[in-house]
């Protein structure tokens, strides 16, 4: 048998991998509701876009555009396809860290408590908002079971389109540095951060919500996978260290997790390769924003920007499939996942300008400690609302892996203060 049939084959079968060996509630009706035919389809309306956008950047780039291109179209192609470089007179000095006028102990000690509970709040809420819309029905009654919601790709724009309002109000009302990055080169961080937020939201189908967060927290170990073999990477011995707790924890936990209630998915194929998605399309976009920043952009010129593809890439793709107006009967059948689609929105627009604030104010290892912190209160969070059972074992995993990454902030630390050169931390621009 070929192998596109046999993985077709394993993907309709779905295995449950779950300890209580519960199987999904709700399996796809037909062949054409599989994750992975929605996967292909969604990717071929980016195609559909990102296709003829490339052949016409390579077009006015041979034909010479920017010495030779006049008209009423210039500016715009030059924006787009060659980029401005900033004059002297108009960059903004961009430092890795603000230094306010008010240095008393008191006041920072309220800056970060101020940061910390804008994290907490906008990404506990954000989980928690995002496990109740990919799991549980709507407009359910004594008599109907109700609807859930299963278009992930509408989420994932509601996000979108909001996070560019909060970043282009940004960008108007705070002065910025001159732009000087090809428009173009956003869409490729767009791309990969759109289908990892698909990858993240219909996991939820298929895990739960805790092996989601160790998933993302465990997100070193490929990360170093991929430095030692693509870049040739040496590490140090308490990297190798980390990285294995890490690994022990996250088993401790899969394994030893007690059974899931019927409401809740349990741990199958299909949420094991959704995870490794969105591990491999997220760590592309922080490599790729990490070389786009070498342009003396703004963390929110960033945000603008690709959510501006996002936006883009999204509409024209649930047009092409006519899933945009379905999303919005839905929005207006249920005034419950309306409200809830906005505030998710809302945490996730938030959530990146606290991101923002939080590394310019105290550095990349606070906020590293702050969203580890998160994490381990989302998983308690939602073991108390959806009723997810952690035995022992699991919740041993569990500490494991959380002390495992504040051990590498500690370390990454102590390097620091030494003076010797820490493996560079991934750039924390865009996370939900």
């Amino acid at each position: 048998m070929d192998a596109r049939w046999w993985a077709v084959v394993v993907l309709a079968a779905l295995p449950s991998l779950g300890a209580g060996g519960d199987t999904p509630e709700a399996l796809p009706e037909s062949w054409t509701q599989l994750w992975f035919f929605r996967f292909l389809v969604n990717a071929a309306g980016y195609a559909s876009f990102m296709v003829p956008g490339y052949l016409m950047v390579q077009y006015f780039r041979r034909k010479n555009y920017l010495e030779t291109g006049r008209g009423l179209c210039f500016p715009l192609v030059k924006t787009c396809v060659f980029g401005n470089e900033p004059k002297a007179s108009d960059e903004v000095p961009l430092t890795s860290r603000t230094e306010p006028a008010e240095t008393t102990p008191t006041w920072q000690a309220l800056k970060l408590l101020f940061c910390a509970a804008g994290l907490q709040v906008s990404y506990l809420t954000w989980g928690v908002l995002q496990e109740r819309v990919m799991t549980r029905s709507y407009g359910a009654t004594a008599t109907s079971p109700g609807e859930r919601f299963t278009d992930s790709q509408f989420l994932v724009l509601m996000n979108r389109v909001l996070a560019l309002i909060v970043a282009g109000l940004y960008c108007v009302l705070c002065k910025q540095p001159r732009h000087g990055a090809p428009m173009y080169r956003y869409s490729f961080a767009s791309l990969s951060n759109v289908l990892s937020s698909w990858c993240q939201y219909e996991a939820l189908k298929f895990v739960s919500f805790p092996t989601q967060v160790l998933a993302k927290a465990s997100k070193v170990i490929p990360v170093m996978l991929m430095g030692k073999l693509v870049s040739r990477r040496s590490y140090e011995h308490w990297e190798y260290l980390t990285a294995g707790l890490i690994s022990v924890g996250v088993s401790m936990f899969l394994l030893s997790s007690g059974p899931e209630p019927r409401s809740s998915p349990a741990t199958t194929l299909s949420g094991l390769i959704l995870l490794a998605g969105y591990i491999a399309f997220d760590s592309f976009t922080s490599n790729w924003q990490d070389a786009l920043f070498a342009y003396k952009m703004s963390s929110v010129q960033m945000m603008f920007g690709v959510n501006l593809f996002s936006c883009l890439f999204t509409v024209g793709s649930l047009l092409e499939q006519g899933a945009l107006l379905e999303g919005t009967r839905f929005m207006g059948r249920h005034s419950e996942f309306a409200a809830h689609a906005l505030l998710l929105s809302i945490c996730s627009a938030c959530g990146q300008l606290f991101i923002f604030y939080t590394i310019g104010q105290f550095g990349a290892a606070v906020f590293t400690i702050i969203m580890t912190l998160r994490q381990a209160f989302a998983i308690l969070l939602s073991c108390l609302l959806y009723g997810h059972t952690v035995t022992v074992v699991g919740g041993l995993g569990v500490a494991v892996v959380f002390a495992a990454l504040l051990l590498r902030v500690y370390a990454r630390g102590r390097l620091k203060q030494r003076g010797k050169k820490a493996v560079p931390v991934e750039s924390p621009v865009q996370k939900v």
